[in-house]
């Protein structure tokens, strides 16, 4: 299954990240530019990967592996290139940090649930919080070498860090409704299943 179009789609995704993570040496108005290109590419492979998987019917356990891993890895590169480049800094780091501790946890609470065969769906609000977030990032990518809009003020720069704010709210919100509901599953489970999940670690 990894050969099929909607896995390759989301394996492009994973290789693009080193070019993305490389742009940012490159620098300069062009460096920001071609980044910008590459998320935005990446972000339309994200989208037609999953439209594709269900219109031809190869959703698969590799797919739905892959999806959220390649996800993850391009946000927490680009946070990591951001501020490193100096385009996140000062108290914006704040909200970056939320939203890369944010998808650590949601990884290992998904991955805890998936081990009791329980799945998690992916709320609306998480929806905005990820359209939110990907539009921030692009901003900040693009830094000072984007456009002015209407008034002088309202650079990229400054777009994106509000919009990395509101992101990172909305990732509090989110990343709390996550969280009480695997708490609520890890609260269901029996000592007896706990004794067994801890013999087969020992073992």
């Amino acid at each position: 299954m990894l050969y099929s179009l909607p896995n390759l789609l989301t394996v492009s995704r994973i290789l693009a990240i080193p070019l993305i993570v490389g742009m940012f040496w490159i620098g300069g108005d062009v460096g920001r530019w071609v980044t910008l290109v590459l998320f935005i590419l990446a972000g339309v492979t994200d989208y037609f990967d999953g439209l594709l998987a269900r219109s031809m019917g190869k959703i698969s356990s590799l797919g739905r592996f892959l999806d959220p891993v390649a996800d993850k890895l391009l946000v927490a590169a680009l946070l990591l290139m951001l501020v490193w480049s100096g385009s996140i800094r000062g108290l914006v780091i704040l909200p970056a940090l939320v939203i890369l501790c944010r998808e650590i946890l949601v990884s290992g609470l998904r991955e805890f649930l998936a081990g009791i065969e329980v799945g998690v769906p992916v709320s609306k609000l998480a929806k905005w919080k990820t359209g939110v977030q990907m539009t921030a990032l692009g901003f900040l990518i693009l830094g000072e070498a984007g456009p002015v809009f209407i008034h002088p003020a309202l650079t990229t720069v400054a777009i994106g860090e509000a919009l990395l704010w509101i992101a990172a709210i909305l990732t509090i919100i989110t990343g709390y409704d996550y969280m009480r509901s695997g708490l609520r599953h890890m609260a269901e489970e029996t000592p007896g299943d706990a004794r067994n999940e801890t013999a087969t670690k020992t073992d």
